[in-house]
């Protein structure tokens, strides 16, 4: 019993001092459990093969699909609308809509599910997340005070009672807990929360300097876009039913040679519905055959592009007409699936003196060049019979797949930037319908009991569904999506409640609650079980702590003579209202990463809180539910 409270204690040190990684604090713990035998390596293990962390891990790709699409981003303009530039506002907005919604989901999933909205509506509104997403994540916990389902604790706490009346331990007169008995205890916590949380954010959580100056080295798809003037010399034409080129490829024209215009890339329409449009982005590559219906994007100088249109009966979309139906009708350059990027040559390189045209860059890498940088001049004309110079900045473009594997030449090249990291912040909007339409379904499948699909089964289907739609870009864009510091974090954390159960520390803490307080006042053993409660929390997952603790809660009620249902209601609450610590709650665990929170950015905001909202509840209980 000593050596874990020991390691407990160190472990709450280290997390405090902030000086080494916390999920390093963690897995040292849970060696350190294993080193000293007080648990089996089944029982330490067991917290990455829980189903809550699994279902973190499937949340944070849901995320990652909703942010990538769009949606979150969609869902946030629209809650900005109604927030306008007021920082006061957004905070209130985002503090209702997430306990609305924590009512009926899962605090964890409603945290992953408003946390890309959440990212995005800050960036929108020009203020910093950090004051919004610890707000977000409280908030999902007092959303789930609101109803039977919002949380565990909730539903233990009715089994207890149900379980206690059925063995006549307390009298079968005394009122069931029923779906929306845990409104009114909801509503107070929310209002209390917001009212303790306004002041104390602004205080506390103001921005990082990494947050307010985030931009790091290369440039992006944008300013690359503006720097070579690829937008200025960028036109369509459309493959009409006259068109001359129909099932010709690229090299059969030879359009380079005779005009001196290039094709950048080709789109085709690959079905159109009512609600999704399918963009299918392609790579001008010598031997594509061309169709009718496709939409060719060339650069070169107007006049030349013009005669091409006219040799070939191409019609010359203006930027008034949409290439395809549905589609926008400004002229600009995608990166769905084709990326561009620099490439800076060495001094070694063997291309140096060579034309582009004889360096193989298509034939080898399926790539383009777009332009060059030598100096001080841009060239973006007749670049086939350019030669190569020391130094030169080549502008390319590809497949995201392609470019990746530029870097595979370092002896000839230098990849500028992180092109890859740039495709990433790619907003594929197109797939934002799909994306939503899988948020929905998790979300149904997750709140209708009459559906026989677990919630862990649920989140994970959405996650492998945003991969196979396309809403994430990749399966290694999936994984890049998941923290797993924080899935390490919380996993390993998991085990420490099955030591002090396994080795009497939880059941020495409710002994000394019931010989102590069992025969005070109502209030004052009210105050000793919430209390004692949320100290626990802090250390255990607050389902582990409402199964130990609401027994002893209904005993000490019954020692007392009174009605045992705010004693399980002060359970539920001090075991849900844990704000003290990263790791008490997995919407806590998602929020930290993202909004750069340390653990004593917890203890400044979250343990007043924490107090305060106990403080309001040792008077509000007996009112709600009388002695």
């Amino acid at each position: 019993m000593i050596t874990t409270v020991i390691i407990l204690l160190i472990s709450a040190a280290l997390f405090v001092s902030g000086k080494v990684r916390s999920d390093l604090v963690a897995l040292c713990a849970l060696l350190a459990l294993l080193l000293f035998q007080i648990l089996v390596p089944s029982e330490a293990l067991a917290g990455f093969s829980n189903t809550t962390v699994i279902m973190m891990v499937g949340l944070f790709i849901v995320g990652g699909g909703i942010f990538q699409t769009g949606l979150a981003k969609m869902i946030g303009g629209q809650v900005i609308k109604l927030a306008g530039t007021s920082e006061t506002r957004l905070f209130l907005l985002v503090m209702l809509v997430t306990a609305l919604i924590g009512g009926f989901v899962s605090n964890t999933g409603t945290v992953a599910l408003m946390l890309p909205i959440v990212v995005s509506m800050a960036a929108y509104a020009n203020t910093s997340s950090r004051r919004l997403l610890m707000p977000l994540a409280f908030a999902s916990s007092m959303g789930g005070m609101m109803t039977l389902i919002g949380t565990p604790p909730n539903l233990i706490i009715q089994e207890t009672l149900a379980n206690a009346k059925a063995n006549g331990l307390v009298p079968a007169s005394l009122p069931d807990i029923s779906f929306f008995t845990f409104l009114p205890v909801g509503i107070i916590t929310l209002v209390v929360g917001i009212l303790v949380l306004m002041p104390l954010t602004k205080m506390f959580l103001t921005p990082k300097s990494s947050e307010k100056s985030s931009k790091q080295g290369g440039k992006s798809l944008g300013e690359l876009v503006k720097e070579y003037g690829l937008s200025e010399n960028l036109f369509r034409v459309h493959v009409n039913e006259a068109s001359k080129v129909i099932n010709k490829t690229i090299i059969d024209l030879d359009i380079y040679r005779k005009y001196g215009v290039n094709v950048i890339e080709l789109r085709r329409s690959a079905g159109h519905n009512k609600f999704v449009r399918t963009v299918n982005q392609q790579l001008a590559s010598p031997t594509l055959m061309l169709q009718q219906g496709d939409v060719l994007y060339l650069s070169g100088e107007i006049e030349k592009v013009q005669q091409l249109a006219e040799d070939f009966s191409l019609r010359l979309i203006d930027n008034h007409t949409d290439e395809i139906e549905g589609s926008s009708s400004n002229a600009s350059l995608d990166f769905y699936d084709i990326g561009i990027a620099e490439i800076l040559i060495m001094p070694s390189s063997s291309m140096i003196g060579r034309k582009i045209l004889e360096i193989g860059l298509r034939s080898k890498f399926n790539i383009n060049v777009l332009g060059i940088r030598r100096q001080n001049d841009y060239l973006l004309h007749n670049l086939g019979n350019e030669k190569i110079h020391d130094s030169d900045v080549l502008l390319v473009q590809g497949a995201w797949k392609d470019i990746a594997r530029l870097r595979n030449e370092s002896n000839n090249w230098v990849v500028l930037g992180e092109p890859l990291q740039e495709a990433a912040k790619v907003t594929l909007d197109y797939k934002a319908p799909v994306a939503a339409l899988i948020m929905i379904a998790m979300i149904v499948m997750m709140c209708i009991d009459s559906i026989p699909v677990a919630p862990v089964t649920a989140v994970l289907l959405a996650a492998v569904m945003m991969v196979i739609t396309g809403c994430v870009r990749s399966v290694e864009a999936a994984y890049k999506t998941i923290n797993w510091q924080t899935i390490v974090l919380f996993a390993a954390m998991l085990p420490m409640s099955t030591a002090l159960e396994k080795t009497g520390v939880s059941s020495m803490i409710a002994d000394f609650i019931v010989n102590t307080f069992g025969a005070s006042s109502p209030h004052v053993a009210l105050a000793a079980v919430y209390f004692a409660t949320s100290i626990m929390t802090i250390f255990i997952s607050n389902t582990v702590t409402a199964v130990l603790m609401a027994p002893i809660a209904l005993q000490c009620a019954i020692g007392i003579g009174v009605s045992p249902i705010p004693f399980l209601f002060a359970v539920t609450v001090a075991a849900s209202m844990c704000f003290a610590s990263p790791f008490s709650t997995p919407p806590n665990a998602l929020v930290m990463p993202a909004g750069q929170y340390s653990f004593m950015d917890f203890v400044k905001v979250g343990l007043p809180l924490q107090i305060l909202m106990g403080v309001v509840m040792i008077f509000a209980l007996p009112l709600l539910f009388a002695f």
